[in-house]
């Protein structure tokens, strides 16, 4: 089989160049294994959050330049990576997925454990404070599904008490969810929003929270609503008698998945190729050029490409390999950019910056893959298996993500259009 383009990797940075190429009119195909890290995404967008030196960051745009030679957005250029930002909401836009905030300004979020964390965009689900100690309401009541233990209604009350604002806490029981709790591990945030993505079940659920309402002026919900149904929230918003902001949950991520899903739906319905379930496990390649892949369903079939991206992730999802002594890339053995001993890898100081998350692959300032330093000619390489940039820790992931791989986009168009 022979594309354009083929993509190892199925997550936001994948799907992401994906959909830029199919509207590209390139034929494109992305083998993806299975789940990804947007299964466990807070649905928020982080573009950058912190410079390497622990700073804090306000505008993302404004300390591009102030950033290591190495890490992406310096690798891509400040000119680019603010035109690429800019083009980040309208991209989702088109794809059907609303987002909020900036990325100009940070603005904060409230995360399942009560800490309010900057970021730069998140879904349209979310309410975003312009400062740490914002304000959402005067009065608030934090309701929770009974019996649901992934979202913490302490940790939330404590939280928006430290912010000067009045908490409630209270629980809704609906015999549609009770059938759940009959196998503790079907309460999980998946099962829960298929329940819930009915009209009927949601309003009673609107029902239930409005007679729990006294003088609140926000209610706090986890975010477990729209799965399959992401109209179920606007639904949600329009019958509950006060303001409903969500607050993400422990893993799995209902709004996360649902991006993903999106995504994928919009890359399909574009004309592009996705083999779910399926993993590349090796390749041929001829002097610096990619000749083709091989993967674990097709065998010894061949998949052929004029471009390759590699967007495989991380160690999470085994992008990157490491073993007691040593750091590889397991598809194309390129060069990466990581300490040499192990000493470096880690803090011993669990909550301390981590070195191992910035490790990944050296590229081209076009984002071409290299080994032995030499680039290769059609191997590209975006989101998290990339190195220079501790995604974590700087609080830049997703930013990484889409950029990279707009970039990618625009460069192997441009290429194929020449």
């Amino acid at each position: 089989m022979k594309y354009d383009v083929l993509i190892a990797g199925g997550g936001l940075s994948g799907l992401t160049a994906g959909i830029r190429l199919q509207k590209e009119g390139m034929k494109c195909a992305i083998v993806s294994s299975g789940q990804n890290a947007m299964h466990f995404s807070s649905g928020s967008f982080d573009i950058l959050n912190r410079m390497p030196d622990g700073r804090m960051v306000s505008g993302p745009a404004s300390e591009i330049d102030n950033l290591p030679a190495y890490h992406p957005y310096r690798i891509i250029g400040k000119d680019n990576t603010v035109r690429l930002f800019n083009e980040i909401k309208p991209f989702f836009a088109g794809c059907g997925i609303g987002l909020t905030g900036s990325v100009e300004k940070n603005s904060y979020r409230l995360t399942p454990t009560g800490d309010f964390r900057p970021t730069g965009l998140a879904l349209d689900d979310f309410v975003l404070l312009e400062t740490k100690n914002g304000s959402c309401s005067r009065k608030v009541m934090i309701v929770n599904i009974f019996g649901y233990l992934d979202f913490n209604t302490k940790f939330i009350a404590d939280a928006l008490e430290r912010n000067g604002m009045e908490c409630g806490i209270c629980s809704v029981r609906l015999e549609e969810i009770e059938r759940l709790r009959k196998n503790p591990s079907e309460m999980r945030s998946t099962n829960i929003s298929r329940v819930l993505d009915d009209d009927g079940i949601c309003g009673k659920f609107a029902d239930e929270v409005n007679k729990l309402l006294k003088d609140e002026e926000c209610v706090v919900l986890p975010a477990v609503f729209g799965l399959k149904n992401p109209g179920i929230v606007d639904v949600l918003r329009d019958k509950v008698k006060a303001k409903v902001h969500f607050v993400a949950t422990m893993p799995p991520s209902v709004p996360g998945i649902r991006t993903q899903m999106r995504l994928k739906h919009v890359f399909e319905e574009a004309g592009g190729r996705m083999f779910n379930g399926d993993t590349i496990v090796s390749a041929k390649c001829s002097g610096h050029r990619v000749e083709s892949v091989f993967t674990g369903n097709f065998g010894d079939m061949e998949l052929k490409a004029d471009n390759y991206i590699l967007a495989t992730g991380s160690f999470f999802s085994k992008g990157l390999v490491s073993t007691p002594d040593s750091i590889y890339e397991p598809l194309f053995g390129i060069d990466l950019l990581c300490g040499e001993s192990r000493a470096e890898w880690n803090n011993l100081q669990f909550f301390s910056k981590q070195n191992y998350i910035g490790y990944g692959a050296s590229v081209t300032g076009n984002l071409q893959a290299l080994k032995n330093g030499e680039a290769f000619d059609n191997l590209y390489v975006i989101g998290s298996v990339l190195g220079g940039a501790n995604t974590l820790y700087e609080g830049c992931g997703a930013g990484v993500a889409i950029v990279t791989a707009m970039r990618v986009a625009e460069i192997i168009a441009e290429k194929q259009g020449e």
